[in-house]
């Protein structure tokens, strides 16, 4: 691959994965995806799609080793959720815990009364991903419907945008840029899987890039350097790890 060119491995809110020299907040992946080349070859490998910190325990990795994941990035973590990902069980244990908290709170009849483990909540997640022939899950619903950080699909149906507090904000590889204010009856294609727009409305403080400057809900603008401990971090590298 030309080291001149930007890698493919961007990944917007549908999901799609680009070559962009845009920087990313966050890392994450969906298994082994890229070839001998450092090309992209497969969408997604299983159904355990995460979010990653950029820095855990000084971990240093060469991107697109063949035979391991290959790493993604995104913008911020609603990006991410719209795509479909969640926070990882071990560098980001204290996110993932809060998320499947509140996930199994937002959602009872998917949850069933217990709290997911890794597997059950990427299981309940891919559905809501993409469809049997492999395409982006799209949902209809009125804006006033929809919470802070959800990714939806405007009028122009390759452009996405942010719900924010009262108006829309036009996303891009490199931030947000102010749109029109938003008017609560009007109808959208939702980006967001719908258990994780339950999940936002039911308070997960989804971390959005700063360009968006209505609203900050979250851990940060970036990826913080979370660290899992004793019995939980093992736990943690069972269950979905880095």
């Amino acid at each position: 691959m030309d080291a001149r060119l930007p890698r493919q491995n961007r990944v917007n809110p549908w999901g799609e994965i680009v070559a962009t020299p845009a920087r990313g907040a966050w890392m994450g992946n969906r298994g082994a995806l890229h070839n001998a080349a450092s090309r992209i070859v497969r969408h997604h490998r299983g159904m355990r799609w995460i979010i990653c910190v950029l820095r855990f325990k000084g971990r240093q990795r060469t991107l697109m080793t063949p035979g391991h994941y290959t790493e993604l990035f995104f913008l911020d973590e609603a990006t991410a959720l719209a795509a479909g990902h969640r926070p990882c069980a071990e560098c980001q244990r204290p996110r993932f815990d809060l998320f499947r908290r509140t996930w199994a709170a937002a959602n009872p009849g998917l949850a069933q009364g217990a709290i997911p483990s890794a597997a059950a909540l990427d299981a309940a997640l891919h559905a809501e991903r993409i469809d049997d022939a492999g395409r982006k899950v799209v949902f209809a619903a009125r804006l006033g419907d929809l919470p802070f950080g959800t990714l939806v699909a405007g009028d122009e149906p390759a452009t996405p945008w942010l719900v924010g507090e009262g108006r829309l904000w036009r996303w891009s590889f490199a931030g947000y840029t102010p749109g029109p204010a938003w008017e609560g009856t009007r109808a959208v294609g939702v980006l967001t899987p719908a258990s994780v727009v339950r999940t936002l409305a039911a308070g997960y403080p989804v971390q959005v890039h700063p360009s968006a400057g209505d609203r900050q809900k979250a851990v940060g603008s970036r990826g913080e350097d979370f660290t899992a401990k004793g019995a939980e971090g093992a736990k943690a590298r069972r269950e979905g790890h880095c």
